[in-house]
C-alpha cells in the first residue's frame, strides 16, 4: 500500500490518521454518498491524428512523411525547414487534420491547416442537419457544432490544434506566437472540451479565458497558448481522482511543448489549472517548460518539487476559499493526488493569491495572483535548477531581456 499526505509524518497516530482519511476519500469518490458529483467515465483520445494513415501513405515525393506517431518534433520541424514554401502549402491542403496537429510544425501552417479541417468539419454537419436518416437529437447536435465551427473560424482567431473526435479538442493562440518574446501554455482541469474552452459562463475558469486575461495583463511581447489536448475528465468523480487520464494526457502535453520549442519559440511558463496539475506533474520530467505554475491543485503525483525531476522553477498558488483545500492530499490504490504543491513543505515558490476568489478566480482581473502570472511570464528563471521555497519576487530572478544565462 502507498500512502502519501501533505501532513507530516513521524508518529503511528498521524500515519494511522492518514489512513482513515485516504479509506474515507476513497469511498467518498468511489460510492458518491458524501457529496460528490459522481462524472461519468472517459475513453482518453490517444495516439495519432485523424487522417494519418493517409499521410503514410502518401509517396507523392518518393520520400517517407515524419510519422507523426513516432518522428520527434525536433525532426518534423527539420523536415518541414527542408521544404519550400509552396510545398509546406500543398501538404497542409492535403493532410490539413495531420499537418494542424503536428507537433514541430510550422506555427502560421498549422492555422492555416486547422482552418481547413474546421472548414471541412462544418460541411460534413451541415449535411447532417437535414439527413432523414437521423434522428432529432442527431440533427441539433450537428447545428450546434455548426455553429461552433463557425466561431472558430471568425477572422483572427489562431487555432493550433483542433481534433473533432469524441467531445473534441481544440487549443488557440493568443498573441504573435512568432514573434513573442515571452510565452505561456495554459492547461486546464475538468470538463473542458471543444465546447467549453471559451464558454462565457464562468470565464475565467475556462482555458480561453485564462488565457486572454494573461496575454491582455502579461503584454503584446508574450503569446498564451490555450492548450485542450487531452481528455478532461466530467464532473468529480474517479476519473477525477485517479491518475488515469492524466497518465494519458501527460505525454501529449509533452510533446505538445517540444514541438513549441522545436518551431523556434522560447521555453514556455506552463499554469496547470486544478486536474491539469496532475497532467503537469506527470509530465514534467519531459516538459521543456521554464516555468511550472500550478494553481487550485489537487496535487501533482510527486512527494516534492525535487520528485518532478525538472528543471523548471515550480511554483504554486491557493486561495483560501478555493474548495480544493478541502480534497485530503493523499495518494492510497491510485485514488488522490498526493501532497499540495501550495505546502511549503513540498518546495515550490508561493503566488500569492489573497485577492482571488474561489476554485476559478485566479486570473480574474485586479487579483494579485494575475499579476504574479503575469510577471512569471515575463521573467525565465536564472538557473536550470534553482526551485527555492521563498515568497513571491520574480524580479530577483530576472534576467535582462528575459535570457537564462
Amino acid at each position: 500500500m502507498r500512502l502519501r499526505s501533505g501532513k507530516a509524518r513521524g508518529s503511528w497516530k498521524s500515519r494511522s490518521k492518514r489512513t482513515l482519511i485516504a479509506a474515507a476519500l476513497t469511498t467518498t469518490i468511489v460510492t458518491g454518498t458524501t457529496g460528490w458529483a459522481v462524472g461519468s467515465e472517459q475513453q482518453p483520445l490517444t495516439g495519432p491524428p485523424p487522417g494519418t494513415q493517409a499521410w503514410r501513405a502518401d509517396h507523392t515525393w518518393a520520400v517517407r512523411l515524419p510519422d507523426p506517431a513516432t518522428t520527434t518534433p525536433a525532426r518534423v520541424a527539420a523536415f518541414f525547414d527542408s521544404l519550400s514554401q509552396a510545398q509546406q502549402h500543398r501538404l497542409a491542403a492535403r493532410h490539413p487534420s495531420v499537418v494542424g496537429n503536428l507537433d514541430g510544425a510550422p506555427a502560421e501552417l498549422r492555422f492555416e491547416a486547422n482552418s481547413l479541417s474546421l472548414k471541412v468539419e462544418r460541411a460534413r454537419e451541415r449535411a447532417r442537419e437535414s439527413d432523414p436518416r437521423l434522428t432529432l437529437q442527431d440533427h441539433e447536435r450537428a447545428r450546434s457544432l455548426v455553429t461552433r465551427y463557425e466561431d472558430l473560424l471568425n477572422p483572427g482567431r489562431q487555432i493550433l490544434a483542433f481534433d473533432p473526435r469524441g467531445r473534441g479538442q481544440v487549443t488557440e493562440v493568443y498573441g504573435d506566437l512568432t514573434s513573442a518574446r515571452h510565452v505561456s501554455v495554459v492547461v486546464p482541469g475538468s470538463d473542458m472540451d471543444l465546447g467549453t474552452f471559451d464558454r462565457s459562463k464562468d470565464e475565467y475558469g475556462t482555458p480561453a479565458g485564462m488565457a486572454r486575461s494573461l496575454h491582455a495583463t502579461a503584454g503584446d511581447d508574450t503569446a498564451v497558448v490555450a492548450w485542450v489536448g487531452y481528455t478532461t475528465p466530467v464532473g468529480l468523480g474517479p476519473d477525477s481522482a485517479t491518475g488515469r487520464l492524466a497518465d494519458a494526457g501527460a505525454p501529449r502535453l509533452a510533446r505538445f511543448v517540444q514541438g513549441l520549442t522545436a518551431s523556434g519559440t522560447p521555453r514556455p511558463a506552463v499554469f496547470c489549472h486544478s486536474y491539469g496539475s496532475v497532467v503537469c506533474g506527470l509530465a514534467a520530467p519531459q516538459l521543456p517548460a521554464s516555468d511550472l505554475v500550478v494553481l487550485g491543485s489537487p496535487g501533482m503525483r510527486a512527494e516534492s518539487v525535487a520528485d518532478l525531476h525538472t528543471s523548471a522553477r515550480v511554483w504554486a498558488a491557493k486561495d483560501e476559499s478555493d474548495w480544493i483545500g478541502d480534497v485530503p492530499n493523499v495518494e492510497l490504490f491510485g485514488l488522490g493526488h498526493g501532497e499540495d504543491p501550495a505546502d511549503p513543505r513540498f518546495g515550490a515558490r508561493r503566488v500569492p493569491a489573497e485577492r482571488a476568489e474561489g476554485h476559478t478566480g485566479y486570473f480574474a482581473p485586479g487579483t494579485d495572483s494575475l499579476q504574479a502570472f503575469a510577471a512569471i511570464a515575463k521573467t525565465t528563471s536564472s538557473t536550470t535548477s534553482d526551485h527555492g521555497t521563498a515568497g513571491w519576487a520574480p524580479a530577483a530572478d530576472a534576467r535582462p531581456n528575459g535570457e537564462r544565462p
